[in-house]
């Protein structure tokens, strides 16, 4: 039941405008960005800018771009999550799926895969993009597998706040706005408390687990974080849905 109902959710974002235009526009941007990563990294070579130190090129451009993607799916996520219970709330089609023959668990984690798999689409599209340098230079693999792991990862955890904001509110709006002040604060706990980084707000920022992989190093303790923060708030998510059915 969780791949029906994952295959519902996401064959409902490609029928949604929302849907192609937030896709259409991050490959445009992750597309200029990595042209413009390649155009500065000839002009670094040809010696028409000096770097303060020379990287090769898969780090060079790979890390301009999987830089500005994380950075954008701040953006995008809560967008794209927003609707994923409210909408249903809103369209009073929530009591429809409280009483289907479908544990909430599997609602949750179905709605939570299939927006997974639709920004999936982007992270691959960013490998396979960034992959096309090996054409005519031999470029890190590991270093690229490790961002898009690390992007993944960073993605999936939006998703999951995305979703449990979702689901405290019939207003799609208010639940977007909700998601992008928190994620917005949890991206940036560690430079809030840059002078005390010992803090341990500092080791519950999402960016903090995030630049492990961005240097193409995978931790396992930054994969457990990412699926501890997951994990979280989709039980909450679910906590909140088996209240919301009790008190009908």
């Amino acid at each position: 039941m969780i791949i029906n109902v994952a295959r519902k959710e996401l064959q409902s974002l490609f029928a949604s405008p929302m849907g192609w235009i937030i896709l259409s526009l991050l490959m445009l941007a992750f597309g200029s960005f990595y042209l413009q990563g390649v155009n500065n990294y000839f002009e670094v070579m040809s010696g028409a800018i000096r770097p303060a130190e020379r990287v090769g090129v898969t780090i060079f451009v790979g890390q301009t771009v999987y830089g500005i993607a994380s950075f954008l799916m701040l953006f995008a996520v809560p967008l794209l999550s927003m609707g994923l219970i409210s909408g249903e709330r809103k369209s009073q089609t929530l009591p429809f799926l409280f009483s289907a023959p479908i544990s909430l668990t599997e609602i949750v984690v179905g709605k939570f895969l299939g927006l997974i798999i639709f920004l999936s689409i982007l992270v691959v599209y960013i490998l396979i993009m960034l992959s096309t340098l090996n054409i005519w230079s031999d470029i890190d693999f590991g270093y690229l597998l490790s961002n898009s792991l690390g992007l993944i990862l960073l993605a999936a955890s939006f998703s999951a706040l995305g979703i449990y904001f979702s689901s405290l509110t019939s207003q799609p709006i208010v639940a977007a706005i909700l998601s992008f002040i928190a994620l917005f604060a949890l991206m940036g706990l560690d430079k809030f408390f840059g002078s005390q980084p010992d803090h341990w707000f500092g080791y519950i920022s999402l960016m903090k687990h995030f630049q492990s992989f961005s240097r193409g190093v995978i931790d396992s303790k930054d994969i457990i974080y990412f699926i501890l923060f997951i994990t979280t708030f989709l039980v909450l998510t679910i906590r909140r849905l088996d209240s919301d059915r009790l008190t009908g």
